[in-house]
């Protein structure tokens, strides 16, 4: 089987990379420049790890799987999904950009991670502190290998595909406004004063969002809601959605 996984600030590539250490698994990130439709086609089970917001797949995930639809026609997938608080039927809601019987989910799982969100009022900052990610990551450590067990010994478990997650799933979704219910948000960016226009986030965004061609760090309205740039920004002076200070920054990434 293979891993291919989308990581904004670290969270789901360390998932990955656990499950693939663990069942002896190559794993690859969807932003490499490889060719996916014939990796995809020669493995039998295919495993996707991703963040989720307001429990759908970020945005550069879901346009992954549908451009290569084809290629998973008939697969067994894997999916994991890493989470702050609740996902509802982030799992679940992967399937929904394929035909039925398009694929079979052989195991879905959801992995409580640190905070990344780091400007939102109301989630706390005690959650991006190194003691609380280490405890945190260890306790996604013991659930991997649980995972791992059940997968070896051919073990099915679908998390969020009951009718509650659904529920709770749709519930999430239904605060997200217009398109962005896909995980799109298009109007999600925000450039503070503070920018001092160094051109990190422009480098280190997945989506190609943002560019400084004007001289000023400007968004194409094509977020997927990484958290990446807020995360990287020297001056911290990138918001996103609710645009509350930046008060810290997780590096998690950067740690590993």
């Amino acid at each position: 089987m293979i891993m291919l996984y989308f990581s904004g600030t670290g969270n789901s590539k360390y998932i990955a990379g656990q499950f693939c250490r663990h069942m002896d698994a190559e794993c690859y990130s969807i932003e490499e420049n490889l060719d996916f439709d014939a990796m995809i086609t020669g493995e039998e089970t295919i495993g996707f790890c991703y963040p989720v917001f307001f429990s759908r797949p970020p945005r550069i995930m879901r346009e992954f799987a549908i451009k290569h639809m084809e290629a998973l026609k008939g697969k067994k997938l894997i999916l994991f999904c890493t989470q702050l608080i609740l996902s509802g039927d982030a799992a679940r809601s992967f399937m929904d950009m394929f035909p039925p019987g398009h694929a079979e989910v052989l195991y879905a799982e959801h992995f409580f991670m640190p905070n990344n969100v780091t400007n939102y009022w109301f989630l706390p900052d005690a959650l991006i502190s190194d003691k609380k990610v280490l405890k945190i990551t260890a306790r996604a450590d013991r659930k991997m290998l649980t995972v791992c067990r059940d997968i070896k010994a051919g073990k099915v478990k679908k998390r969020g595909f009951n009718p509650i997650s659904r529920a709770l799933g749709l519930i999430q979704a239904a605060l997200l406004p217009g398109t962005e219910r896909k995980a799109a948000a298009p109007n999600a960016i925000r450039i503070k004063n503070g920018c001092t226009n160094c051109g990190i986030c422009a480098a280190v965004c997945p989506m190609g969002n943002l560019n400084s061609d004007s001289g000023k760090i400007e968004h194409r309205h094509n977020c997927t809601l990484c958290y990446r740039c807020i995360n990287k920004c020297p001056q911290k002076a990138i918001t996103a959605v609710f645009h509350g200070k930046v008060k810290k920054q997780y590096l998690f990434g950067s740690r590993r």
